[in-house]
């Protein structure tokens, strides 16, 4: 099972890159896909691509979702 999850971009940087962040966790990802996004975007990320932009209200009802179906497990 593959499972993309929303982040948030916290910085662009050169050749179509960007940090984001969960949970205190950042890495750099590839936005080629979705361009342009910028620092506060949203994007959902997959094997270290963003493959869509959603906004921020999208993604956190998703992340409550899966802290919750953590929680439960």
């Amino acid at each position: 099972m593959c499972l993309a999850i929303p982040t948030l971009v916290v910085a662009l940087l050169p050749d179509h890159g960007a940090r984001v962040a969960l949970d205190g966790v950042e890495k750099v990802i590839s936005t080629l896909l979705v361009e342009p996004v910028v620092p506060g975007d949203y994007v959902v990320v997959h094997v270290g691509y963003a493959l869509a932009k959603i906004d921020k209200d999208e993604a956190e009802r998703t992340l409550a979702l899966l802290a919750e179906m953590g929680e439960a497990s």
